[in-house]
């Protein structure tokens, strides 16, 4: 929230044109200190105020929600029938929210409609025409015109959340045509993973592929040989490999200058293909404070997924997880999406008594959430850490197959429009 206007100081009027640079630079000393102090004054002051009446506090803080990107973020303005497509920038939820309105409205107009079809006038069509008989209908007090209906808020109207970065994904909103046109990815029940992990050609990234066989459950590294006496398999011809061993997701770890640069998370047999950048790779035990993961099938979370597009990738994750983790582990996985950009995390979390210093549990709704006034959750990052972003889904496998959808330069030209 800005600062409010106030009235500075006589100090803080100094002159400032003036021909000696030392005499300037003490006069901006001074009027800067001024501002301060009249700054810092009408701090404590509103501290006083507040501490009489907490409502005062109460107010500024409820008002005082920082107009971040994703506060602004702009949606396409399309219909329910073609805000399926993956290049739409469009709220699933809200849609579908807007469209059970509507039929809802469309509904009780109806029945509305049919109520004063069926309400009859007795007396024969004479009586009617006569004027007493008119006269006394219209004094009736028992006939009157139906109440208006409560007009609904629309999605626009409502308030916003105020912790809209930290949603979670309702998988349950996912369109039926994007269902159809990727029917493996939707595949209910889902089948158990089964992951193989390679590299590119001379590839030196071994560690870090070994790595990735504990973030991922049921996952194997096999190395990628480019030796002048072997053979260079392709992407492909290792797909069919994989498929024949009943594996279920190829990854392709990239690098460049010895870090990894891009994942490729190809779904078996026939497809579709995620290319993924990477950046800001950082391991487990160069974390502070960090823990040992263990052999436990993690839990799996998926934050603000909301369009198509982010749907999509948000189910081709869950693919690559067991759909039953084991709590006794205590390990979870977050996959948090935020201005187009994946932020994936790894976690051991514990339960534990609050302490009298620590805040109550907030929900999404601003609100302390009941039942858990006294436990709090301590959380030690096992790591990997890394951000992706997605940069190309092909509809089989590699770039021949043909791009369902491929990120462009001037998709980011609009600051407030994201993809996912």
């Amino acid at each position: 929230m800005a600062p409010r206007k106030f009235t500075p100081s006589p100090k803080s009027t100094l002159p400032f044109k003036t021909g000696n640079r030392e005499k300037r630079q003490k006069l901006h000393i001074i009027r800067k200190k001024a501002l301060d102090n009249s700054r810092r004054d009408e701090r404590f002051q509103r501290r006083r105020e507040e501490d009489k009446d907490l409502s005062l506090r109460e107010e500024r803080l409820r008002k005082n929600i920082p107009l971040t990107l994703e506060r602004k973020r702009v949606w396409d303005d399309v219909d329910a029938d073609t805000g399926d497509s993956l290049g739409v920038s469009v709220d699933i939820e809200r849609l579908k929210r807007q469209k059970v309105e509507q039929e809802e409205q469309l509904g009780t107009e109806e029945q509305h409609s049919s109520r004063d079809e069926a309400v009859e006038v007795p007396g024969s069509d004479d009586d009617r025409d006569s004027m007493i008989d008119s006269a006394s209908d219209s004094d009736d007090p028992s006939v009157r015109p139906p109440k208006p209906l409560p007009r609904h808020k629309s999605s626009t109207e409502r308030a916003t959340s105020p912790t809209q970065s930290t949603t979670s994904t309702n998988l349950d909103l996912t369109p039926s045509a994007l269902a159809a046109r990727f029917p493996t990815l939707f595949s209910t029940p889902p089948a158990a993973p089964k992951t193989l992990i390679t590299t590119s050609l001379n590839s030196t990234l071994h560690a870090e592929s070994q790595l990735l066989t504990t973030l991922f459950p049921n996952s194997v590294y096999i190395p990628r040989s480019a030796h002048r006496h072997s053979h260079k398999y392709s992407v492909r011809e290792i797909a069919s490999f994989a498929t024949n061993r009943a594996y279920t997701a190829l990854l392709v770890l990239k690098e460049d200058q010895k870090k990894p640069t891009g994942l490729t998370f190809v779904h078996l047999p026939e497809g579709p293909t995620f290319h993924f950048s990477i950046s800001n790779w950082v391991e487990g035990k160069k974390l502070p404070g960090h823990g040992r993961p263990t052999d436990h099938h993690p839990e799996l979370i998926l934050n603000n997924f909301r369009t198509p597009l982010g749907l999509l990738t948000a189910h081709l994750f869950r693919t690559v997880f067991p759909p039953q983790p084991d709590f006794e582990g205590r390990q979870v996985v977050t996959l948090h999406n935020q201005r187009d950009y994946i932020f994936l995390r790894r976690h051991r979390y514990i339960f534990r008594e609050k302490r009298q210093t620590e805040k109550s549990v907030i929900g999404p709704d601003g609100k302390e959430v009941k039942g858990v006034e006294g436990i709090r959750a301590g959380l030690q990052e096992l790591g990997p850490r890394f951000t992706m972003k997605l940069r190309r889904i092909d509809k089989g496998i590699q770039r021949e197959s043909g791009q369902e959808w491929e990120w462009k330069g001037g998709m980011e030209k609009q600051r407030t429009k994201f993809q996912l």
